[in-house]
């Protein structure tokens, strides 16, 4: 009798007028000490009829929570995790229940994680599949259930997904890929105060998303493409903060999938692929170790080729790449300093003022590259470009940060070939612009500071010296002295004692 009132009330509830009538009967306090039950069959009425009533009432599912419903059903997916019935139940119930905080901090309590892991690797259909990511993404909200869903193995089943499906063109698939991604994604979000969460998560998704972008060939349509790669991509665009990961996708080949992706869409109106890849092969390009092994690969290069796109925001993250190379890479800085294409491009774009960003960025990387620079080669090469000009110019912009790479810039030119330079310096009137900055009671001390450095270097030029005692400098650099700021002040002691001769 009780299995067939069951099944009457869950019929019953199905009607949308009858659930008020259920809800004044307190039918549900009745129906909740049923989920205990080892009747198959009771269990599967009572679950209905429960999640029939409570469907889109807040009230009734927080008090659902609050009397324990939830260790009954993660108990469900455990003992009866072949029966399908009973299984989508659950689940159903778990999903409209998992974006409370309640639920979320009781299902932390059970191992609903190895469930769920369970569940996604029996799903034999896209439904199943689709709410089982839905519960996992509302519960991936929780840094305590984040922790259990990748240690249960979520991102195992996740790239075994991701590898599974590459490369089909069905809708239903590709929904299912970029579910997954999301997810992914998720779980990455935040992972830096957990660092063992970002390596475990990177390190078994990697080779999924890496052949995914391989062969999107496959992909039917510019529309579906975009749609299917995006979230793959932007997985990879996370910042990942340990080298180690960095390193491995670049082992894996992702940089020339990246570029290749690249290649395909930089003419593309629908820009989502184009910012996705560009900002990932940003982030690959900032540790060390991954700068070395994209230099071995050639990746300098082919991002060269690409600069000859005439979209201003491909130009613009491509430069942004390329500077990220040469930072602290005396081996990308020759590269990148030698290519008289390359160099030619960025003195027209420091002339171009169209694109503010483009602009600001072609400064940025020519002085990056004389900066991390070793070779009197590339110093001749950027003045035959007439870069070293764009650099002095640079000298006196509104920025202080702007100001300071310049000024390094140059002092690390002069220091290596300073007699190749003189005649640039002596036409842009570089001391000039120096003394006008160390006048300027609004310079920042640190760009002082830089100045008198560059200063220095330009006293072991005969012609330039006599420029630096013609203008005056002497007396400057001794106000400078009484300067508030210390390293001001021996930065022009020091000046003043080689403008003297005394070092």
């Amino acid at each position: 009798c009780a299995v067939k009132a069951a099944h009457v009330l869950s019929e019953i509830a199905k009607n949308e007028e009858m659930k008020k009538p259920c809800i004044e009967a307190d039918l549900v306090p009745t129906l909740i000490p049923l989920l205990g039950s080892r009747d198959q069959e009771m269990l599967l009425h009572a679950g209905r009829a429960i999640g029939r009533i409570c469907y889109d009432n807040r009230d009734l599912q927080e008090e659902l929570v609050k009397v324990g419903v939830i260790p009954s059903l993660v108990q469900i997916l455990t003992d009866y995790a072949e029966s399908e019935p009973l299984v989508h139940v659950a689940l159903l119930a778990l999903y409209n229940l998992a974006d409370l905080d309640t639920a979320k901090e009781a299902l932390s309590k059970t191992k609903v994680a190895e469930q769920l892991v369970k569940q996604l690797r029996r799903a034999e259909n896209h439904e199943r599949l689709e709410i089982v990511f839905e519960v996992l993404q509302a519960l991936a909200e929780n840094d305590a259930l984040k922790v259990q869903l990748v240690d249960a193995g979520v991102p195992e089943v996740l790239s075994e997904i991701l590898l599974r499906l590459q490369g089909s063109s069905q809708a239903e698939d590709t929904c299912i890929v970029k579910a997954a991604s999301d997810l992914i994604v998720s779980l990455l979000l935040g992972a830096d105060a957990h660092l063992f969460l970002e390596l475990k998560v990177a390190k078994h998704t990697a080779k999924a998303l890496v052949l995914i972008l391989s062969r999107h060939e496959n992909s039917q349509g510019k529309k579906c493409m975009n749609f299917q790669f995006a979230s793959p991509l932007t997985c990879l665009v996370l910042p990942l903060s340990s080298d180690g990961n960095c390193l491995r996708m670049v082992q894996l080949g992702v940089i020339h999938q990246l570029l290749d992706l690249l290649e395909k869409h930089v003419q593309s109106e629908d820009t989502s692929v184009q910012h996705a890849a560009l900002s990932a092969l940003q982030n690959l390009a900032v540790p060390v170790v991954s700068k070395v092994q994209m230099l071995e690969e050639g990746v300098a290069e082919r991002i060269e080729t690409l600069l000859r796109s005439e979209s201003p925001p491909v130009q613009f993250k491509l430069l942004e790449t390329l500077r990220m190379l040469a930072d602290g890479q005396a081996d990308a800085a020759e590269i990148l300093g030698q290519d008289p294409m390359l160099l030619h491009r960025l003195v027209q774009w420091c002339n171009v003022n169209e694109h503010t960003g483009i602009h600001g960025e072609a400064n940025r990387l020519l002085a990056s590259i004389l900066h991390h620079n070793r070779s009197q080669e590339v110093v001749k090469a950027i003045q035959e470009a007439q870069g070293v000009k764009q650099l002095v110019s640079m000298t006196t912009s509104e920025h202080a940060a702007t100001q300071n790479e310049a000024l390094n810039a140059l002092e690390v030119a002069s220091a290596i070939d300073l007699e190749t330079l003189e005649e640039s310096f002596k036409e842009s009137q570089l001391v000039q612009s120096l003394h006008k900055l160390l006048q300027d009671d609004n310079t920042s001390p640190e760009v002082k500071y830089n100045s008198m450095g560059l200063l220095c270097r330009l006293l072991n030029s005969g012609d330039l010296r006599q420029e630096v005692e013609a203008d005056k400098i002497k007396e400057t650099l001794e106000q400078l002295c009484s300067h508030s700021n210390a390293n001001v002040v021996k930065a022009a002691v020091t000046t003043l004692q080689a403008l003297k001769g005394e070092t």
